[in-house]
């Protein structure tokens, strides 16, 4: 059996994207849709790495779509933008293009916090995700969601708020 997973990052927002955020999602289903089959396309395409766990951990990872979701500090409560950007994703994955398709939701948090809070809280904003996600009408049985804390942060300062994100991985098999 062969499992590919194509990162899909839901991160946080830089100061930069923020008043386009006010204007309305910062993306359309469509969008989301053509990168996950060109992602599903480059995915499938993608050899078997033989070599040592060093070697195979030096290839490129897939490209992810920041899909803008952020989160304040000790919280899962998804914000007003945020929300609007999950509308748009739940259309996405409910495009007959990604039929089948399922989804891990990641939680992450920023390193504010001990290791046992921050679990928590990570699995409190996946699973923050995946109860939006179902009431835009996914499929429960399409998404796992599962905290990861602080373990991977995105930027080099642990504390960084754009650390406090939820990702989705797409598996195909």
């Amino acid at each position: 059996m062969r499992l590919i997973t194509v990162l899909v990052a839901v991160a946080g927002v830089a100061g930069a994207i923020v008043p386009a955020l006010a204007a309305g999602p910062a993306y359309s289903p469509d969008d989301i849709v053509k990168f996950m089959v060109k992602a599903q396309a480059v995915a499938t395409a993608r050899g078997v790495c033989v070599g040592t766990v060093q070697e195979c951990a030096q290839m490129s990872k897939p490209e992810g779509f920041d899909m803008m979701v952020n989160f304040d500090l000790n919280s899962a409560n998804l914000t007003s933008d945020a929300a609007v950007n999950l509308v748009q994703v739940g259309k996405a994955l409910g495009d007959p293009r990604l039929k089948g398709a399922k989804f891990e939701v990641d939680g992450y948090t920023d390193a504010t916090g001990t290791v046992p809070y921050n679990d928590e809280l990570s699995q409190r904003r996946a699973a923050s995700v995946a109860q939006f996600l179902t009431q835009q009408g996914v499929g429960a049985d399409r998404l796992v969601p599962k905290g990861l804390g602080e373990s991977s942060p995105r930027v080099a300062n642990a504390f960084d708020p754009v650390n406090r994100r939820v990702e989705i991985r797409l598996s195909l098999q």
